[in-house]
């Protein structure tokens, strides 16, 4: 038997050649040197360990693999650079200066050849959205119209606000009425505080109302001071409302605008100024329970209280204390405005 058959005699040692292990290579194109070696097994390594130096000087004669193609073992060749810079067949994994470590395929327990996986990621998330954008469509078409309406409202009561305190020009003359239907009762500006000569009295409103009472009787109430209610409730109040300080003070300046020395009516107003406040005072005296149990307000009177502002002890000025009544007749209420409750 040939040394050279790996029989039972054929001797062993550290000169045994393995050639006729190796068969024909498939391809002998040379792959071009520019191209790293690819992965080998890692028991392919640990039989490099034991191939002799002279390994290196035989491979010279040898064909190189192309890289893809597994010997009768499965190892995979590939070409490398020997210090000298001559090509040299030199197994995959055995490097110049020892072996070389397992490929990472091997250790993660993938299938040979192939990468290994990394840490996979998932689709990243969308941050969530909030405020308007988090709505849908259709409530996002509905919240921008309604900022719209808003926004146009705001623009058309400013404007409004302006003409009606600006001086006479252009467009109060030829739109006077409509500014006047927009501004009156509610929105009704003056310059009292700004004028060379403030208001310097402290004017009250008073009511009293004639009762029909559950029994079919009538009663006639006192003087209420409503003005007097006010001021308590806007007393050590750091957030008072605007009806309690303006509402009641407004309507009867209002009134006072649009009335004659005599209580009567001047132009259009004068009627929406009564019915306004006429409104405002028995909603008052609902609240108060004037009425009673049972009791339906048939009849309203109301009145102001004018006193002059003390002076200051520095000031020259002459003024009556006395207080002074401007009385109003007696004012029906309509059988719809209140009945328990004004509507």
């Amino acid at each position: 038997m040939d040394v050279h058959d790996g029989g039972a005699g054929s001797p062993k040692g550290p000169n045994t050649s393995r050639e006729a292990e190796t068969p024909p290579a498939r391809d002998t194109v040379p792959r071009p040197r520019a191209e790293l070696p690819s992965p080998e097994p890692a028991s392919r390594a640990g039989q490099a360990d034991s191939e002799p130096a002279s390994r290196a000087g035989q491979a010279d004669s040898e064909p190189v693999p192309r890289a893809g193609h597994a010997d009768s073992d499965g190892a995979v060749r590939a070409e490398a650079a020997d210090p000298a810079g001559d090509p040299v067949g030199r197994p995959v994994g055995e490097a110049v200066g020892g072996p070389a470590p397992a490929p990472v395929s091997e250790l993660v327990g993938e299938p040979e050849g192939e990468p290994a996986a990394g840490p996979v990621r998932g689709p990243r998330r969308p941050e969530p959205r909030t405020g308007v954008a988090a709505l849908s469509t259709r409530y996002q078409v509905g919240a921008a119209l309604a900022l719209a309406v808003v926004a146009v409202t705001v623009c058309v009561h400013v404007g409004m606000v302006f003409l009606h305190v600006a001086p006479s020009n252009t467009v109060t003359k030829a739109h006077g009425k409509a500014i006047d239907e927009w501004i009156y009762p509610e929105f009704e500006q003056n310059w009292k505080l700004f004028a060379p000569n403030p208001l310097q009295q402290n004017v009250a409103v008073h009511v009293r109302a004639q009762i029909r009472t559950a029994d079919g009787g009538s009663r006639t109430t006192g003087w209420y001071d409503l003005s007097a209610q006010d001021g308590r409730a806007i007393d050590g109040n750091l957030l008072p409302s605007h009806t309690q300080q303006n509402e009641l003070r407004r309507a009867w300046d209002f009134f006072t605008a649009t009335h004659d020395n005599g209580n009567r009516p001047v132009g259009l107003r004068g009627a929406l100024s009564e019915t306004y406040l006429r409104h405002i005072v028995v909603q008052r005296l609902e609240r108060g329970g004037a009425a009673g149990d049972g009791g339906v307000v048939e009849r309203i009177q109301i009145r102001s209280q004018t006193t002059n502002v003390t002076p200051p002890k520095w000031s020259t000025e002459k003024v009556s204390m006395s207080p002074v009544y401007r009385e109003l007749s007696w004012w029906s209420v309509p059988d719809g405005e209140t009945e328990g409750g004004t509507r």
